[in-house]
């Protein structure tokens, strides 16, 4: 039996790094082989999986230095079928690839806007003047560092090891505890695990709309982990809440209280308990 499994591309990415983690440590059953699927973007990640191409998704949806990813966060909104499998936490240590003669001769930085961020203040320290630019991922650049020796991309001491690159400067983020937690989705529920998500929508934007769902969760002392709000594109000052709270949604005060929930608000998605790895 073959698992197909989609993540963010090409080869070398952080995201690759957690589909192999994932692979290594549980979920794929014995004797099944996995099948690696790069994809150009994260939203092609997500469509992947919905529309039944791959088994599983592999996508980050939250970082440690520059919270959630936003395209992971209105994908799972939009596209119904999605289930979380696993969690997992992946340590995230950049590096500067170029094959620049020195640092000082860097015009042009290429990454994910993800990496950038995380490594702004290093970037404003040794490299005020150098121009980033954006990609889809922090692989997709590296083949214009072999034709321009004035380029440089952030990106993995893996992807340097892939890609035959030099590494001018290693743990570039501006902080040492980076981490990216990433989410495995499929079209099959997850049965248990420690953590559940969920995400609703208010009737109305008034006084008490957004206290009473969280009063469910907390009159039963059910401990909220992250709440995050994002805009619902149907009118300004509308959003939707993601919600991950620390129990599993087959036991009875959760029951109850996701039943409670139905009540207080306008549209209930829930994507399933699952358990959290860290890396």
């Amino acid at each position: 039996m073959s698992v197909s499994i989609a993540h963010l591309g090409p080869p070398g990415t952080y995201a690759e790094a957690a589909t192999l983690a994932y692979i290594r440590n549980l979920a794929v059953e014995k004797g099944s082989k996995s099948l690696l699927c790069p994809y150009p973007s994260i939203a092609q990640t997500l469509y992947s999986v919905a529309q039944e191409q791959v088994d599983l998704a592999v996508v980050p949806v939250e970082n440690s230095i520059e919270g959630s990813v936003a395209i992971t966060l209105d994908l799972l909104w939009q596209l119904d079928t999605l289930q979380i499998q696993q969690s997992l936490v992946l340590p995230i240590r950049h590096a500067l690839l170029s094959r620049a003669s020195t640092i000082e001769t860097i015009k042009t930085i290429y990454s994910h806007p993800q990496a950038l961020a995380q490594c702004q203040q290093w970037l404003e320290k040794f490299l005020p003047e150098v121009q980033p630019t954006p990609t889809n991922s922090t692989t997709e650049a590296l083949h214009y560092l072999d034709k321009d020796h004035t380029a440089g991309a952030i990106a993995s001491e893996r992807a340097a090891e892939l890609y035959n690159l030099p590494v001018l400067a290693s743990a570039i983020n501006d902080y040492p505890d980076n981490c990216t937690r990433f989410l495995v989705l499929g079209k099959q529920p997850s049965t248990s695990g420690s953590h559940t998500s969920l995400a609703f929508s208010t009737p109305a934007n008034v006084p008490g709309a957004l206290v009473k769902p969280l009063q469910v969760f907390a009159q039963r002392g059910i401990n909220m982990s992250r709440i995050e709000s994002r805009p619902t594109k149907r009118s300004l000052g509308e959003y939707f809440f993601f919600i991950d709270i620390e129990a599993d949604a087959s036991i009875s005060s959760v029951k109850a209280a996701l039943e409670e929930l139905v009540s207080y608000t306008e549209i209930l998605k829930i994507f399933g308990s699952y358990s959290v790895l860290s890396i």
